[in-house]
C-alpha cells in the first residue's frame, strides 16, 4: 500500500505551551489508523493543523501527496472530517445543512437529491432529514455530522472521537458504515477515540503524550512490546495455584497469571500439565499497553489541548 497521508516533524505551540513535538507518522492508504492520547496530549491539534484549521510552527503535512502548506484546497477537497463539536447550523434542517454544504462543492440538482439518498440509507436517517438539526439526540446528530463529511466522497475520512456519547446501537451503525466504505470505496480512516476496543481494530495505532509519539506499531506490535500474555486458569483452588510459585491474582471463578509471552504458557503448561484441565491464555489489552506507554489510563476528561507541558 502506498502512504496518503505523512506527517514529518510537526510542532505547534500556544505561547509557552508546547501542543504538539516533532510528531511524525504516515498512514497506509485504505487503512484505519488510530491516534490515542488523553485530552491534551495534541491529538485535536494535530488534526486541526492536517485540516488547515491551524498554522503548524515547523513540519509538513502531505495529504494524498500534496503538501497543505502549498495546496491547502486540493488537499482539503481529499479529506471529509468529522470533529468533536458539530459544525452544523441548529436551526436548519439536516437535509438544508447539507444542501448547503454540498453547495460549497459544487454538489447540486439531482447529484445533491442522489448522493443524500445514497447517505441516507446508508446511515439510516431518512427519518431525521426535515427534521431541524437543533432537535435531534446526540446518535442521530452524529449521523447527520458523518453524511456531512462524506458528501463530496472524499479519499479520506478523519474522525476526532466520533462515537463518544453515544448509545451502543449507534456506534455499531458508525462503524458498520466506516467498515462499509473502506471496502467498497477504500477509504483511508484516521480516528482518534477514548474507546480501547475501538483502538484495537485499527491496522495502526499512535499513543501522543504531551505531545510527543511514545508508542506506534500495529495492536499487536504494541500488546506485544507493553503488555505480555495472561493466563486464568479455572477450577482450581489457591493452594494448587501458588505450586506454580509465581505471582497471580484472583478473577472471578479462576486466578490470572501475568507471563511474558505465549511460549512461556506453554512451558508452563508442559510443567504441570494437572493444573491446566481448565484454562484460556489472551493477550493483554490496549488499556493495558496506554497505561504502560504513558502511565496513565485512558478515560473521559475534561480539559482541552492546550494543557500540554510547558516549553523549556
Amino acid at each position: 500500500m502506498s502512504k496518503v497521508i505523512e506527517i514529518k516533524e510537526l510542532c505547534k505551540s500556544f505561547g509557552e505551551i508546547y501542543a504538539v513535538q516533532n510528531v511524525s507518522f504516515s498512514v497506509e492508504k485504505g487503512s484505519l489508523f488510530a491516534f490515542l492520547g488523553v485530552n491534551g496530549a495534541g491529538k485535536s491539534t494535530t488534526i486541526s493543523m492536517m485540516c488547515g484549521q491551524l498554522m503548524p510552527d515547523s513540519g509538513d503535512i502531505y495529504i494524498d501527496g500534496k503538501n497543505i502548506s502549498s495546496d491547502a484546497d486540493a488537499v482539503k477537497s481529499s479529506l471529509g472530517v468529522v470533529f468533536q463539536g458539530s459544525v452544523l447550523d441548529k436551526a436548519l434542517t439536516v437535509k438544508d445543512n447539507l444542501r448547503y454544504r454540498a453547495s460549497l462543492y459544487g454538489i447540486g440538482g439531482q447529484e445533491f437529491e442522489a448522493r443524500v439518498a445514497e447517505l441516507s440509507k446508508l446511515l439510516s436517517m431518512s427519518d431525521i432529514l426535515k427534521r431541524p438539526y437543533g432537535k435531534l439526540s446526540g446518535g442521530q446528530k452524529r449521523k447527520a455530522d458523518i453524511a456531512r463529511a462524506l458528501l463530496h466522497r472524499p479519499k479520506i475520512l478523519i474522525l476526532d472521537e466520533p462515537t463518544t456519547g453515544l448509545d451502543p446501537q449507534t456506534r455499531r451503525t458508525v462503524w458498520d458504515v466506516i467498515a462499509h466504505l473502506r471496502r467498497t470505496e477504500k477509504m483511508t480512516v484516521l480516528l482518534t477515540t477514548h474507546y480501547m476496543e475501538e483502538a484495537a481494530d485499527a491496522d495502526r495505532v499512535v499513543i501522543l503524550d504531551g505531545g510527543k509519539i511514545v508508542a506506534e506499531g500495529t495492536p499487536i506490535e504494541l500488546k506485544n512490546q507493553f503488555t505480555g500474555d495472561f493466563v486464568t486458569l479455572y477450577g482450581k483452588t489457591e493452594d494448587d495455584i501458588k505450586q506454580l510459585d509465581m505471582p497471580y491474582e484472583r478473577i472471578g471463578d479462576g486466578y490470572r497469571l501475568k507471563v511474558e509471552n505465549t511460549a512461556e504458557a506453554t512451558k508452563l503448561i508442559l510443567k504441570t500439565p494437572e493444573l491446566f484441565s481448565d484454562y484460556e491464555i489472551v493477550k493483554g489489552k490496549m488499556d493495558d499497553v496506554f497505561l504502560a506507554a504513558t502511565g496513565k489510563r485512558l478515560h473521559m476528561e475534561d480539559g482541552n489541548e492546550k494543557k500540554g507541558g510547558k516549553k523549556k
